[in-house]
């Protein structure tokens, strides 16, 4: 076990990282180049035990200090972390520190090649905890952490942070995608049910255009340099939905080409909801003609239209649905009342499925280990359970006054009733999902996954090329 000294001297280097606190909600990841190859895993998996496992020994660490950096760095979440980890660290003998860090990802690298890492950092990008894995920077984690994943966590949570048949990094937060925002007072008063099936849908899309009404989808992609990327959120969530995990986690490793015909397919499948046309060349020109009755984009064009800037519309009843992800929330006007019955309420849906194995596409964060020391583990081991997960989400909403937290996990053995109305909903989607896959553009590598897919999906949009020809532009960019 380390010093107290040498930890100090840890903690006056990392204590001079430029902090900057402001409230925010992540997108999508980094532009990472290393890619998380899945261990060979069934698509589906049980839900984990909900039995609370017995709780760790209370070994004694003698006040070692142990530092945790991560990119989160808004008041609530910083102010969360920090009183949960201290908390538990005060019972065992850790003096425990959370550092958010606007500039995380460029500061972890510096400290790794100056051989000054923290104990701990918690990833946003799986792809990242791979190539350190990969490159040796972050340790295995203990069998005792293990237990605690595989106690805490269904299987499909679990990939992300396994390294070539290792377990490297311990999930921590998630962020659910397979959301459709609505405004159930709108629905019903135009005799709208929620769609059960995907095909429902596709119907329920045509019947809105049928009766003439506002437009079924609000849909906007516009995002500065990152313009594109909630395109990319949209086929993800079909390529899960039309061909399961397999071809999901062979897609992102480019086993599974973007040109091969089942990812032209999801790629198509967002375009032909939008446009209500199959045929890809039919689609293309109405995307060109801008002859979009299905879609209000509020700036006029798709492309043009800020994917934050459809939540006015959404409230105002100019659009019917919206898909985007949990983080969503943030964006409608300040005290809009969600999932609580009144006429003005926004709620969500879950993006229905296909095959009937409930997929859940997700981000979220991972914690892993630069060293193997018994207090860092044991921190890691708690930080994988359920009570981490509902102490946190209870102090996060206590800090907002009770609003929604921007919190979520996927953990089981969760007091349900620590989250909001709306956050309950989500939670249900997680813990209920059979397959989930993190969002693969933040596993590709960074000329693709933060580059050509966003561009070439911008082009397709535009109705410039047709979906095809955006597949084989996009395979032509991937790295050799």
């Amino acid at each position: 076990m380390r010093g107290r000294t040498l930890m100090t001297k840890r903690w006056h280097k990392l204590a001079a990282l430029p902090i900057a606190f402001a409230l925010v909600a992540a997108a999508c990841g980094g532009d990472d180049d290393g890619v998380a190859d899945a261990p060979d895993e069934p698509d589906t998996t049980e839900a984990p035990d909900t039995d609370e496992p017995d709780a760790p020994d209370t070994e004694d660490f003698g006040g070692v200090e142990i530092v945790i950096t991560g990119s989160e760095r808004d008041d609530p979440s910083v102010g969360a972390i920090n009183a949960v980890l201290q908390e538990f660290g005060s019972e065992r003998g850790i003096d425990v520190t959370f550092i958010g860090d606007a500039d995380w990802e460029a500061n972890i690298n510096t400290q790794v090649e100056g051989g000054n890492p923290p104990d701990i950092s918690i990833f946003p990008q799986p792809g990242k905890l791979a190539e350190f894995a990969r490159d040796g920077f972050i340790l295995p984690l203990s069998d005792d952490v293990v237990s605690s994943i595989q106690d805490h966590w269904a299987e499909s949570y679990q990939l992300d942070g396994i390294v070539d048949d290792v377990h490297f990094g311990v999930p921590v937060k998630t962020d659910l995608k397979s959301l459709v925002w609505y405004k159930p007072s709108i629905f019903e008063g135009a005799g709208y049910a929620v769609p059960e099936t995907y095909d429902e849908l596709e119907a329920l899309t045509q019947q809105m255009v049928d009766d003439g009404g506002p437009a079924p989808w609000c849909v906007g992609v516009e995002s500065g340099q990152a313009t594109g990327w909630t395109y990319t959120d949209w086929v993800e969530e079909m390529v899960l939905r039309l061909h399961g995990g397999d071809v999901y986690d062979g897609w992102v490793s480019n086993e599974i080409p973007f040109d091969d015909p089942r990812i032209i397919e999801a790629m198509q499948a967002p375009i032909t909801l939008w446009t209500g046309e199959s045929d890809e060349e039919a689609a293309r020109q109405a995307l060109a003609d801008r002859d979009l009755p299905r879609v209000f984009a509020a700036s006029g064009t798709i492309a043009q239209t800020n994917f934050a800037d459809s939540a006015d519309p959404l409230m105002d009843g100019q659009c019917y649905m919206h898909r985007q992800a949990s983080f969503f929330s943030g964006f409608f006007p300040e005290g809009t009342p969600f999932a609580d019955g009144s006429d003005d309420a926004i709620n969500v849906f879950y993006f229905p499925d296909i095959n009937d194995d409930a997929p859940a596409l997700t981000a979220g964060t991972l914690a892993a280990a630069f060293n193997d020391e018994p207090a860092t583990m044991a921190v890691l081991e708690f930080m994988a359970t359920g009570e981490y997960a509902e102490k946190r989400q209870a102090e996060q909403t206590r800090l907002l006054d009770g609003g929604l937290s921007g919190f979520l996990s996927a953990a089981s053995g969760q007091d349900p009733s620590v989250y909001q109305p709306l956050e309950q909903e989500f939670l249900d989607i997680l813990l209920n999902a059979e397959l989930a896959r993190f969002d693969a553009s933040d596993l590709m590598p960074a000329a693709v996954g933060a580059g050509s897919f966003w561009s070439e999906g911008t082009n397709i949009i535009n109705g410039d090329i047709t979906v095809s020809e955006g597949a084989a532009r996009i395979q032509e960019s991937w790295p050799n």
